[in-house]
């Protein structure tokens, strides 16, 4: 069998070529960088061609990192109509640019983007017998946000100064930079600038380095600033404000211990005067017991009953019991209770042995009448 010529073999190529030319899919960019909160439109535009004549089939599916896990359908066009309820996380936030894909343009758009929309995500158009599909990658990235300012250190002539600047939010790879609000904007000759920690560093401040600072964090997708003011100022006299601490606190220690004794000796005063109130005076002696009188008295009555004879008895009978001596005798005869003697029959004397006596009457003054 002899060979083709080379002019028939390119024919037929070409021929192939033409005869299996199907759907093509013709937007080419594959990378996409919003930020949050931002509206983003991924392309799938598409031709068909004439071999094409099954039913038309858009999808967009979202390929997860993990291999493991299966893709996920986002919305999706099929029999002339538009399913978009496959993925609860964007669920009225999607919708295809095109009411009516068919004319050839699939494209999908995301309004208010999220930081989880982060991904890979995948168009496929099917059109029997051809089918084509595209991954497109997108970033959503936050904008720095929060930023704040500040400063570290003595606000002191001849001392090192640092000025922070920190971003709350924002997606890395964030950068910092200071400016001076002045006509120059330019920077202290002394100062040292760190873009990755925000940190600008003044050594051996002067005065001519105070004023306005502003610093800007900026990423791919925005900035945020802050300001703050610095002002250099001469030391201050460190001596006389520790003397003067140390006075105040000297003062407050007296003034302390002068309300402490003022209080004990305020004590010590109520305390003696309750003591003097309830005192017993020592000088006075006690008073005597009555008892002990009467029993003094019928003790040297009952010695005397001895020399009693029967004959006196009558006489010794009426004497009144009032008339016993007792140092009470001065006290008003309502103060003092008198007390009825014993009355002893005459032969019951006898008996016992009694001598009758006479015995003399006395006064109140205890002298004989």
């Amino acid at each position: 069998m002899e060979p083709w010529p080379p002019l028939l073999v390119s024919v037929v190529l070409l021929c192939s070529a033409g005869l299996t030319r199907s759907l093509d899919i013709t937007s080419n960019q594959s990378m996409f960088e919003k930020a949050q909160g931002e509206k983003v439109t991924l392309p799938c535009t598409f031709v068909l061609s004439k071999e094409d004549e099954g039913p038309l089939d858009i999808e967009w599916v979202l390929i997860p990192a993990d291999n493991q896990k299966k893709e996920e359908i986002i919305i999706m066009y099929a029999v002339d109509r538009i399913y978009n309820h496959y993925y609860a996380a964007m669920t009225g936030r999607m919708q295809f640019t095109n009411p009516d894909p068919k004319s050839g343009d699939g494209s999908l758009d995301i309004l208010n983007l999220k930081s989880t929309d982060t991904g890979t995500y995948q168009c496929k158009v099917k059109k029997a017998p051809g089918v084509q599909s595209k991954k497109i990658h997108l970033t959503v990235l936050v904008k720095p946000a929060r930023t704040k300012c500040s400063i570290e250190g003595p606000q002191e002539i001849g001392r090192d100064v640092v000025l922070k600047c920190a971003s709350q939010e924002g997606s890395p790879l964030l950068s910092y930079d200071w400016r001076r609000v002045s006509s120059t904007r330019e920077l202290p000759a002394t100062s040292i600038l760190n873009k990755n920690t925000g940190e600008l560093l003044l050594k051996n401040a002067s005065q001519d380095n105070s004023g306005t600072y502003t610093c800007v964090a900026s990423n791919r997708v925005g900035t945020d600033e802050c300001s703050v003011e610095l002002n250099v100022t001469p030391p201050m006299n460190t001596a006389g404000i520790i003397a003067g601490a140390i006075t105040g606190t000297l003062l407050g220690l007296f003034v302390l211990a002068f309300l402490v004794f003022h209080c004990c000796k305020k004590h010590r005063e109520k305390k003696y005067e309750k003591e003097v109130h309830h005192e017993i005076r020592e000088d006075v002696p006690p008073p005597k017991s009555r008892s002990s009188t009467a029993r003094s008295y019928i003790g040297s009555n009952r010695s005397s009953l001895g020399s009693m004879s029967p004959s006196n008895m009558e006489g010794y009978t009426k004497t009144p019991y009032s008339q016993v001596p007792s140092e009470d005798f001065e006290r008003t005869p309502a103060q003092n209770p008198t007390f009825a003697p014993p009355k002893v029959a005459a032969p019951n004397l006898s008996r016992m042995g009694a001598v009758p006596v006479m015995i003399p009457a006395q006064s109140k003054d205890g002298s004989i009448v």
